[in-house]
């Protein structure tokens, strides 16, 4: 496998990145397998791991401090923060208050002394970037962390942390971790230039759109979801944008078929060849699932597929908007709407 420089850290990372949400209750519940897939996965030559403390409730991140053991110094450990872990108001979010104690948390869970990257999961637009960018850089200093990284930033978002970082000499956000795929591939238009232009790295996620380019979903198949079976304006297949996202997806079948390819193939091998792109994040539930991803890694698209893909779907187009992270709080009607006055 080829590794890449992730940004301008010196770090060498693989161009798939094992992503864990899968782990646990919210997927594969036989912790035993699940270790056994995590290892699996090291073995065929990646060496990044991403989770996040709010994946089913932690035990994710406990199945990779299981998984990891003996091999800590081979891998470079990702983890999360921010996303509520309880009722408690206060248990989330990226304040200082919770940022000290949650890394504590995901310590005990993944075994381990030290996160090589500490990612804040969400943007709040009620905490000073300059709160967390505090908080997380003490936890540099203290040893606890070796980076920082954001999530579902929008590219004014990543700027803004980055002038914060200069001008309280505060360490920075080193990676970004946006949405992509051939279906969303909002992030080409702003994301990606910004992060490229700051040298940062940027692991991208959902490179098969929730399940959309697992080829498991064609136009009038009776497996296609439904919205009864996954209640989600994603997957609510009444919608013109859905539809539209389907009619792409058998476009999609029949270019990869031709040109020898499974779609989960090119789906990621779409991704892993942006320029933009350090590494792509799988979350397979399954060894199957992850022997089906890893072929990606060593794919090179042709001219004329990256072509007939931009044809399918226009560079800079998310097809369905719902498949955004971004706009959750800009697009609500008190933020672009003008209030009455009195």
């Amino acid at each position: 496998m080829q590794y890449r420089p992730l940004g301008r850290t010196g770090v060498q990372v693989s161009p798939l990145c094992l992503g864990t949400m899968m782990f646990g209750p919210w997927g594969n519940d036989d912790r035993t397998d699940a270790v056994r897939i995590i290892r699996h996965a090291l073995d065929a030559g990646i060496n990044l791991i991403d989770t996040a403390d709010v994946y089913s409730a932690g035990v994710s991140e406990e199945i990779v401090g299981q998984a990891i053991a003996g091999r800590r110094d081979d891998v470079f450990l990702a983890t999360k923060f921010f996303m509520p872990m309880d009722d408690d108001p206060n248990h989330r979010g990226g304040s200082r208050r919770w940022i000290v104690r949650e890394v504590e948390a995901s310590l005990r869970r993944l075994n381990t002394d030290h996160i090589d990257l500490y990612q804040v999961h969400r943007p709040s637009p009620d905490v000073d970037v300059a709160e967390t960018l505090g908080a997380l850089s003490d936890l540099v200093h203290q040893g606890k962390i070796r980076y920082l990284g954001s999530s579902s930033y929008a590219g004014s978002q990543i700027v803004e942390a980055q002038w914060m970082s200069r001008e309280r000499n505060l360490e920075r956000f080193v990676t970004e971790q946006p949405p992509y795929s051939i279906l969303v591939r909002g992030i080409e238009e702003d994301v990606l230039p910004t992060t490229l232009r700051h040298g940062m790295g940027t692991l991208t996620y959902s490179p098969l759109a929730g399940g959309w380019l697992s080829g498991r979903w064609r136009k009038a198949a009776a497996s296609s979801p439904t919205s009864a079976a996954r209640p989600s304006a994603r997957f609510d297949m009444s919608t013109p944008a859905n539809q539209r996202k389907l009619d792409a997806v058998e476009d999609l079948a029949l270019l990869a078929e031709d040109a020898g390819l499974s779609l989960i193939e090119m789906a990621i091998a779409f991704v892993v060849n942006h320029p933009g792109v350090t590494s792509a994040i799988v979350g397979p539930r399954t060894m199957e699932q992850l022997e089906s991803y890893l072929p990606a890694a060593e794919l090179t698209l042709s001219t004329d597929v990256l072509d007939r893909i931009d044809e399918i779907v226009a560079p800079g187009v998310t097809l369905n908007p719902d498949d955004n992270s971004y706009g959750v709080h800009e697009l609500t009607p008190e933020y672009r709407r003008r209030k009455d006055t009195p």
